[in-house]
């Protein structure tokens, strides 16, 4: 959050009178000459070849398993994020840049035959220079990596503007890998819209994530300077649970996807359909799910649900639930900290703000289906796209569902929430825009094709 326009505040979430860090933000014409020194450096950095990009971003995963419990413990203070997903987002993270750290050695292109004559026609990926990356605060360390590592596999170099109130996770991120790149390949620039603003106008591709007006906007402007822009946004998932599903099991993943890091995912769980007969079941065994999460403070090993990130994402929460009636939670606990219970409500009225938008905090709306082909529609039926869970122990109605989701990611029996870092990442509808993030996507977005004709000289 930010204090005044020229200071930005990184509080402790779950207690807010520990303030993380405090700087100035940098300004516009700061972040304009990063983007500047950034395009001087990228050349050296793509012409030191594939074996010394692999070095480093090798370097900066084993960096990052050497400083793993600063890290999490950094997350759990900045962010809230309870202490066994700070870990695990830092293994990850790790395991991210080791995984692109191969990408230099992969063929960035083909050789084909002319159409006539002697001579060659070459196809051939390259960089865009610099890569811009605007990253939301929830996974501060994961998010910005599976951004940067592969612009910089690639050969781009990369500024990247954190959430304010994550800046202290990105300084962080950026002394461990700013000591294996070469000076300037790799620059953070804190800050706000201001910022933000400057590196859409300057940079040569753009990568965002963050709520949807936001991305939209990043969309539009990219678009009309003509820079390639990818654009992560909002989710309204849904979880379908059919009569044959193993109840307990699919209450407890949906269970974990709506309470987990408190509801602050955008693959998280907001609406749980029940099909026919498992709306009774699913009811009494979701609602005890929900009551039993561990939640308080995320330094404890045991927490599940932790802090909102401020006191007006836990608004935006209890005013949600708000003249609903609670199957679970629906109360603030007392105490320091932005804290909501992990909440289940049911008999939504059409057109509430549960089902058409994202709260982003841990509460899900109850909603039956006469069959699946009502589940599928009332999925599709929001503006986003991003995932749907589906639950059942038929494969023939898994595969009837898969054919009708509008949704860009399906996990069957399985929790709404999880990304498999080394496959395409993305959404439908309001959720994305532009290319996929992540795995062998991710190459090609911060890359373009060149096309080389290679004919003998005299040729006629």
């Amino acid at each position: 959050m930010t204090d005044a326009d020229s200071l930005i505040t990184s509080r402790n979430p779950a207690d807010p009178t520990d303030v993380v860090l405090q700087v100035p933000a940098p300004g516009a014409f700061a972040v304009a000459d990063a983007v500047e020194r950034a395009r001087a450096a990228q050349p050296d950095w793509l012409l030191g070849g594939a074996a010394a990009r692999s070095t480093a971003l090798g370097a900066v995963a084993d960096a990052i398993d050497a400083a793993a419990a600063d890290l999490a413990a950094l997350a759990v203070r900045e962010v809230g994020k309870p202490l066994a997903e700070a870990r695990a987002e830092v293994a990850r993270t790790a395991a991210i840049w080791r995984y692109y750290a191969q990408a230099p050695y992969e063929p960035v292109g083909a050789v084909h035959e002319t159409a006539m004559g002697p001579g060659l026609l070459l196809t051939r990926r390259r960089p865009h220079g610099v890569a811009g990356l605007i990253t939301p605060w929830n996974f501060p360390f994961a998010i910005p990596s599976w951004k940067a590592a592969p612009a910089l596999a690639a050969g781009n170099a990369v500024v990247l503007k954190p959430a304010p109130e994550a800046t202290a996770c990105a300084q962080r991120l950026a002394e461990i890998v700013q000591q294996a790149l070469p000076d300037e390949v790799f620059t953070v620039m804190p800050g706000g819209a201001t910022e933000g603003d400057a590196l859409v106008s300057s940079a040569d591709v753009l990568s965002f994530t963050g709520s949807t007006a936001v991305g939209q906007a990043v969309a539009r402007a990219a678009t009309e300077r003509g820079a390639p822009v990818q654009a992560e946004m909002g989710g309204l998932n849904a979880a379908i649970v059919l009569p044959d599903a193993g109840i307990e099991q699919a209450a407890a993943h949906i269970a974990a996807s709506i309470a987990g890091y408190a509801g602050q995912k955008c693959t998280a769980t907001s609406r749980v359909i029940a099909v026919g007969a498992a709306l009774d079941p699913l009811r009494e065994a979701l609602s005890e799910a929900l009551r039993a999460v561990p939640v308080g403070d995320p330094a404890e090993a045991t927490t599940v649900s932790g802090p909102l990130i401020n006191g007006r994402a836990r608004d935006q929460v209890s005013e949600a639930w708000h003249g609903l009636g609670a199957l679970a939670g629906g109360t603030v606990p007392d105490g320091p900290g932005w804290y909501a219970a992990p909440t289940l409500v049911e008999k939504v009225p059409t057109g509430h703000r549960l089902l058409r938008e994202e709260v982003f905090g841990p509460i899900a709306a109850l909603l039956p289906a006469d069959d699946l082909a009502h589940a599928v529609r009332l999925t599709n039926s929001v503006p986003y796209g991003l995932v749907t869970s589906v639950h059942t122990t038929e494969l023939d109605a898994a595969l009837r569902g898969l054919d009708r989701l509008d949704t860009g990611m399906i996990r069957i029996n399985a929790p709404s929430t999880g990304v498999d870092f080394h496959l395409p990442f993305g959404g439908a509808k309001a959720s994305s825009q532009g290319p996929r993030e992540q795995g062998r996507a991710a190459l090609e977005f911060y890359t373009s094709s060149q096309t080389y004709t290679l004919s003998p000289a005299g040729a006629t």
